[in-house]
């Protein structure tokens, strides 16, 4: 684990965004900047970080963590599901296959918590006892485990994220029903691998988000997966104690910057509030710690600008 100090030298090293030539149309995610020409997707992960579907500002170190974790993940996975990778030329960088993505995100929940607007907890907290097609139980509390995990998709492509069960998806003709269940299938399958590796190294895969997209006929996980960002983490070791005691769980994921936020009034209305270094390097230091328990593998800072090196990394793929 890479020190503090050595996180707080490099809190003005940042990836906040990119403008390399000659790699395709450029096209900007919340996190990722994409490079796009025909078959192909060069995705860069930069440092920004977001929540409530607004960029919040950059975390040091973050793109890089997010990317290996993302590429360790897909590597383990390969027997499970086809994914879109193709090589990974750069800590911060990710060749891909370009691929017609589905417009729904699949949501596995393991448990019931979270503060955001789409969170099972949030929802359940204000009543519904139908979400997502999931008929839920009375009298659950926060952090409970599911009797089974849960699928709850949120669609892609509008200004909000959208909770939508299965029916209504097939209904508002997102998708048909034999893509929504196979893509159902392995979304499920991907977090019982998930939640087995990350048990294995004293964790507890909480709930994850799944892209999933089509190539030559067959479904292929793209984007990014079992990452901070696109899951919560809390340490096994805790979670009993703590949730008898009704106390927050030890978190290991983004919820950290989600709660800081909502602790100063923001939930995504308005213009959010400016990110201190001290929360920055925090976050930064969970990055990679999550990055080195999942993968068993040291993290690697490097001393060349952040910038310079993935140009010098994209430079054969330039035309």
């Amino acid at each position: 684990m890479i020190s503090e100090d050595r996180i707080r030298a490099v809190v003005g090293n940042v990836l906040e965004s990119t403008r390399f030539r000659g790699l395709g149309k450029r096209e900007q995610g919340k996190v990722r900047d994409s490079y796009v020409r025909p078959g192909q997707r060069i995705l860069v992960t930069t440092d920004r970080i977001s929540a409530f579907d607004c960029v919040l500002g950059t975390i040091p170190l973050k793109g890089q963590a997010l990317n290996q974790i993302a590429a360790y993940w897909f590597e383990i996975t390969r027997d499970i599901a086809m994914n879109h990778v193709v090589a990974v030329p750069d800590p911060n960088v990710m060749v891909v296959k370009e691929c017609e993505q589905l417009p729904l995100e699949f949501v596995v929940r393991g448990y019931i918590t979270g503060v955001t607007q789409t969170s099972a907890w949030t929802n359940y907290e204000r009543g519904a006892r139908n979400f997502c097609g999931n008929r839920l139980p009375e009298g659950l509390r926060k952090d409970q485990k599911f009797e089974r995990p849960i699928l709850t998709p949120t669609t892609k492509h509008e200004k909000r994220d959208r909770p939508i069960s299965r029916a209504e998806a097939i209904a508002e003709g997102l998708i048909d029903a034999r893509t929504f269940d196979q893509a159902a299938a392995l979304c499920f399958r991907l977090y019982a691998r998930g939640v087995r590796q990350a048990a294995a190294r004293g964790l507890i895969l909480v709930d994850t988000k799944y892209e999933i997209g089509r190539l030559n006929g067959k479904l292929v996980v793209t984007d990014e997966i079992h990452t901070p960002d696109s899951s919560r983490y809390w340490f096994a070791d805790t979670y009993a104690e703590r949730f008898a005691k009704g106390l927050e769980q030890q978190k290991l994921d983004k919820e950290y910057v989600r709660e800081w936020l909502v602790s100063r009034g923001f939930r995504g209305e308005g213009a959010p509030p400016a990110l201190p270094d001290e929360l920055r390097v925090e976050a930064a230091r969970r990055y990679i710690r999550i990055y080195e328990l999942i993968t068993g593998r040291d993290f690697i800072a490097s001393d060349t600008p952040v910038r310079k090196r993935i140009g010098n990394a994209l430079a054969p793929y330039r035309k």
